[in-house]
């Protein structure tokens, strides 16, 4: 994973929950905390930071990960502008994951992997995506949506009926933007 991840949520954390805060999950999770945006660091490491935050805040580690996602959104947007300026809703912008923004990303972070997303956007109303990634990690991809959403002043509706923690080869989301 890429450093980058790491950086964001270190902001995110000494942000929300100060700076004692990271130095406990720093240490909980036996990680030494000198993340580079470039740098690639193991899965792992990530899985162990959110199992301390869980145990530390209280919260269960999917919630972790999508408040994660959701906060982490407006950090990408204010940061790399580009990705977002051309979209005018969180659907458009959603839609570009897999043709332009994860190629980027790629460009941006050489040897990063990214999750891949299908789309039924065949209804005006519901998106349907699907996701695949070796990571598992929905529950970030969930608050990435919702982070959009919030980018483009619109809310959603979020329903999860497959998701690969719960056995299913794929996640699948329907999204209901508002």
């Amino acid at each position: 994973m890429k450093g980058i991840v790491f950086n964001l949520l270190e902001e995110l954390i000494r942000r929300e929950h100060g700076e004692n805060t990271w130095d406990a999950l720093l240490d909980a999770a036996e990680a030494d905390g000198a993340y580079t945006s470039l740098g690639s660091y193991h899965d792992e490491e990530l899985t162990k930071l959110v199992a301390a935050a869980s145990t530390l805040l209280a919260v269960p580690p999917h919630e972790i990960l999508r408040w994660f996602g959701r906060n982490a959104l407006p950090l990408l947007a204010s940061k790399y502008p580009t990705f977002f300026v051309p979209h005018r809703s969180a659907r458009d912008f959603v839609l570009t994951l897999n043709s332009i923004i994860h190629p980027e990303v790629r460009k941006l972070y050489p040897g990063a992997t990214t999750p891949v997303f299908d789309f039924d956007a065949s209804s005006p109303e519901v998106l349907v995506m699907g996701y695949r990634s070796e990571r598992k990690l929905c529950a970030l991809a969930h608050g990435f949506i919702e982070g959009a959403a919030d980018h483009f002043h619109e809310g959603i509706a979020y329903e999860h009926p497959q998701c690969m923690h719960r056995g299913d080869e794929r996640c699948v989301s329907r999204i209901r933007f508002i």
